[in-house]
């Protein structure tokens, strides 16, 4: 009897010793965040005229401008895609179970850029009176053209990645947007003062890359270690 309980007691003594030992990076994620800066002056949104479809002004206070650079008071700029492109052991992983929502509200994409991962469901709902068609034109994904009248549900999936994926209204020809696809989910799109972050990421040396539906692409390297958060600048210019 004595002799089980020793073998127990030396048991758990192994598995307390083991709980001590370096965590897993799986454990102790990193972070990336920062800033996506615009230099020099921004250009000014050009008007879009709507009157072809009266009900896409219906309850809107200002009128309909283009997204195509957005550019915060501070110099920061929105809409732009930042992703591992390098670096990662694997590049594949399961999709979460919670879809991506694209809104079509006042006859423009909300979001305009849209970023999610392959194989995720895309939610696609039509939140104005008027009727919408919905046909993103990708390269390396199956192409689709569908019609969705007010408040018809609907969904759709990419399987693979893809940045970024142009999107159209072919009913209001001034509606576009983009959709990024991502293999992995360590990515982010920069909000309206071009801010973004990039959680549980393994330790690692990585190659980030920032995607600008005007203004193309910039890279950088970072390296990071577990339960490292690191700060950087990605800048375009025209």
């Amino acid at each position: 009897m004595k002799s089980l309980y020793f073998l127990l007691l030396a048991t758990a003594l192994i598995f307390v010793e083991s709980g001590r030992s370096a965590p897993k990076p799986a454990d102790n994620p990193a972070s990336l965040s920062g800033e996506v800066k615009f230099e020099g002056t921004a250009p000014k949104p050009a008007h879009i005229e709507t009157s072809q479809d009266p009900l896409c002004a219906k309850g809107r206070a200002t009128p309909l401008t283009t997204e195509d650079i957005v550019v915060g008071p501070n110099g920061g700029l929105a809409n732009v895609v930042i992703y591992i492109s390098d670096g990662l052991a694997s590049q594949a992983s399961q999709p979460p179970q919670q879809p991506a929502v694209l809104e079509q509200k006042g006859c423009q994409y909300k979001p305009h850029v849209l970023a999610l991962q392959a194989n995720q469901k895309l939610s696609i709902v039509n939140s104005d009176q008027t009727t919408h068609n919905i046909h993103p034109t990708p390269a390396n994904n199956r192409e689709w053209n569908m019609t969705q009248p007010h408040g018809m549900p609907m969904e759709q999936t990419f399987a693979r990645q893809e940045v970024a994926i142009p999107v159209k209204c072919n009913v209001h020809p001034w509606m576009k947007g983009y959709i990024a696809v991502l293999k992995n989910p360590f990515f982010a799109v920069s909000d309206q003062d071009g801010h973004f972050e990039i959680k549980n990421l393994p330790p690692g040396t990585y190659t980030l890359t920032a995607w600008q539906e005007k203004l193309g692409t910039t890279t950088q390297k970072v390296t990071i270690g577990a339960g490292e958060a690191k700060t950087l600048t990605f800048t375009f210019k025209q």
